[in-house]
């Protein structure tokens, strides 16, 4: 019999997901749910290149202020309170332009709950967040060809505004 689960402020399982963080709220291997949740966090200055992947994702923004790209909308501003829903195999992009890191809810799929959980690294809150290895950035992408992920060139990223 599963029981429930109580997490305090700031005592989720936090992946470092070379760049943004995540927390998980309900893991992807709770069992049987449907769904993800996680705590992100993209820091300031830092953005999350164009991609697409077969999972729904749903983001609430707790905190900071965060531009979103989707090829259907183009950039958006996300403040406090605000909720974006990114379909599967929608692409999209994030961007930190301000000073203050942007947190966030995330309502996903156990599937890419199991994607930032392979390709993070488990660190604990206040710990220093070094850039990625070669060997990272590596992995990263043979898991995201596992998973379904397609990664924008950098001529694509470019084209939106993100430097790579």
């Amino acid at each position: 019999m599963e029981t429930s689960t109580l997490i305090s402020n700031g005592k989720s399982e936090i992946y470092h997901a070379l760049g943004p963080t995540v927390g998980f709220l309900v893991s992807p291997r709770e069992g049987d749910v449907a769904y993800c949740i996680m705590e992100g966090r993209i820091p300031p200055g830092f953005s999350v290149p164009m991609h697409r992947h077969p999972d729904v994702e749903s983001f609430y923004i707790l905190s900071g202020n965060v531009k979103v790209w989707t090829e259907d909308n183009g950039w958006s501003l996300l403040k406090k309170g605000d909720f974006v829903h990114i379909p599967g195999n929608t692409k999209h992009a994030w961007k930190n332009d301000s000073e203050d890191p942007s947190d966030g809810l995330i309502v996903t799929t156990p599937r890419l709950g199991e994607f930032f959980r392979e390709i993070g690294t488990r660190v604990e809150p206040g710990d220093p967040l070094p850039p990625p290895t070669e060997d990272q950035l590596q992995h990263f992408v043979e898991a995201a060809t596992r998973y379904n992920h397609w990664l924008g060139s950098p001529e694509e990223n470019k084209a939106i505004g993100i430097e790579m």
